[in-house]
């Protein structure tokens, strides 16, 4: 399964909102978890089995509750038995896809 996720405190007391500190905490947790992941600006995609996912997304809020009086989690979940590697061959597809519909030469 593919998780998507992002995991914020509120009610910092931040001048700014910034909560760098909070996610990195969580990102933390899912890098050390061994799990394939990759964390962009908004989220973080985790893949594994349902139980090792949930783990780490429990973890990671535990991670962030630290920095507030409350956490917001976000979660969507693309549940597809028998599939692995779909972190990265999910994009494979989709470039291949835009590939052939414009005429253009994938990138080597």
């Amino acid at each position: 399964m593919l998780v998507a996720f992002s995991v914020a405190p509120s009610g910092t007391g931040s001048a700014d909102g910034s909560v760098h500190d909070a996610v990195a905490a969580a990102v933390r947790v899912v890098r050390d978890s061994g799990l394939p992941h990759r964390t962009t600006s908004m989220f973080t995609e985790i893949e594994g089995e349902w139980d090792e996912v949930f783990d780490v997304v429990k973890r990671a809020t535990e991670a962030v509750q630290a920095f507030g009086s409350r956490v917001s989690l976000v979660l969507k979940a693309d549940i597809r038995p028998g599939y692995t590697g779909e972190i990265d061959a999910k994009l494979e597809r989709l470039e291949d896809a835009i590939t052939e519909s414009d005429g253009t030469s994938a990138p080597a």
